[in-house]
């Protein structure tokens, strides 16, 4: 107890240990950079890569298949459809943008037109109720 009056650490049986693990992963972790950092590594590391495509390919390919089949069971899209769906929206809402714009252009150009010149509105001819009611009856007789 007289040591830990004085602030001094308690004895720890596993600090040798822990200095040693901290040197030995230091080590390791120099030498695994200067390693990885070299051409012949990068080259071993893209044929590996290389390979594991090579041997991937045809189990990829019918795992696509399977679900390709599985998706048009379920009456689901697949991938491409979902993508084709998603071209074709993009491409209306381009063109619908393009309307919208050529709808606001035409917009300017009448009121533009009609700030130029005011003609007088036309009024309409009064319709009386009976040439209305004549009007219908001559079409329910034919």
């Amino acid at each position: 107890m007289g040591d830990e009056a004085k602030g001094a650490k308690p004895f720890d049986p596993m600090e040798p240990w822990r200095g040693a693990r901290d040197v030995y992963l230091d080590a390791w972790a120099k030498t695994m950079v200067d390693m990885v950092n070299t051409e012949a590594y990068a080259q071993a590391t893209g044929t590996m890569l290389d390979m594991y495509l090579t041997a991937s390919t045809p189990f990829r390919e019918a795992v696509e298949k399977a679900m390709l089949k599985t998706l048009e069971q379920l009456a689901m899209p697949s991938r491409a459809g979902v993508v084709s769906i998603a071209e074709r929206m993009t491409n209306i809402e381009m063109r619908l943008d393009d309307l919208d714009a050529k709808v606001d252009v035409i917009r300017g150009l009448i009121a533009s037109a009609g700030r130029a010149s005011r003609p007088e509105p036309v009024k309409a001819a009064p319709v009386s109720r009976k040439l209305v009611a004549k009007k219908t009856a001559k079409k329910g007789k034919k």
